[in-house]
């Protein structure tokens, strides 16, 4: 991706080095924290994205026990914070102008770099819980070592593949503006797990149609390079269900999918790419996901 000398985001907040803050738990922080006011669902749904440890959020106590190291800061990692930056604009970019064209305001999500844990409104999260969404604050929360474990561990690597988990979480933001977040969270306790799971999959498929109009807009700007398109293709194709529980477990369990297949990640995405819009990504009205 063509990213160097362009517009860097403003809404970033750098929290590299400041250490392990505060204590509390998920429910304690500002009384909307994981287990109250009905936010907290999403976080949930974003922390397995990439095989995050939804336990190391519910039992903050036990990430990385006295393991903390001292944050060096690297030139490496300051690049890829610019390069995050760059990706953070162009969604403000395309959002701002679907908004608009859309009679609507677009209110821009912050991204927060961290390293070892962060401290959000939906609770602290450890680094191997892995980017994820908050909407109680509606930030973003990346720690930039997770580059590295996305072409080590998930056979992932480049740039754009990155740039699609960034677009992916800001597509989580979207939803919750659109209050499409919330009617999800509205039907959980009304349904069975495995078929609010369902639910759940067509949240992330729509997340990942929205990766998708965002990739339409930087390809449009004239950004993308030969190879990026099948860099975030292939990162889809690394984090479906099917292909999880296969790699962790051997075998799959349709039932507790909550994110999709791989081949439901990869073609909702092609198909945000396809039309660059709003328009054309309900994926909770249609038999064919």
């Amino acid at each position: 991706m063509k990213w160097k000398n362009r517009r860097t985001s403003s809404n970033v907040e750098d929290r590299r080095g400041m250490g392990r803050s505060g204590s509390g738990g998920i429910g304690g922080i500002g009384g909307k924290g994981m287990m109250g006011g009905g936010l907290g669902l999403i976080i949930f749904l974003i922390i397995a994205f990439l095989g995050g440890d939804i336990g190391s959020m519910l039992n903050p106590g036990i990430v990385n026990p006295g393991t903390e190291a001292p944050y060096e800061r690297t030139a490496e990692d300051d690049e890829l914070a610019q390069f995050v930056s760059v990706v953070l604009a162009d969604t403000e970019d395309v959002w701002a102008q679907i908004f608009r064209e859309n009679n609507r305001t677009y209110e821009e999500p912050e991204l927060v770099l961290f390293n070892d844990r962060v401290e959000s409104a939906c609770g602290v999260a450890g680094s191997s819980t892995g980017p994820f969404y908050c909407p109680a604050d509606q930030k973003i929360y990346i720690d930039l070592s997770f580059y590295r474990e996305l072409g080590q561990r998930f056979g992932a690597p480049g740039d754009f593949a990155m740039a699609y988990v960034v677009a992916h979480e800001v597509g989580h933001h979207v939803q919750t503006l659109l209050g499409i977040s919330q009617q999800v969270q509205d039907l959980r306790g009304q349904l069975s797990e495995a078929e609010f799971n369902t639910y759940l999959v067509r949240l992330e498929l729509q997340a990942d149609y929205l990766a998708g109009v965002f990739a339409n807009y930087v390809h449009g700007e004239g950004y993308l390079e030969e190879g990026d398109l099948e860099e975030a293709i292939n990162a889809a194709n690394a984090i479906g269900d099917d292909r999880l529980q296969k790699q962790s477990q051997g075998y799959v369990v349709p039932d507790s999918f909550t994110h999709g297949t791989s081949e439901q990640r990869m073609r909702w995405f092609r198909r945000g790419f396809e039309y660059g819009d709003l328009q054309h990504g309900d994926t909770f009205n249609t038999n064919d996901l």
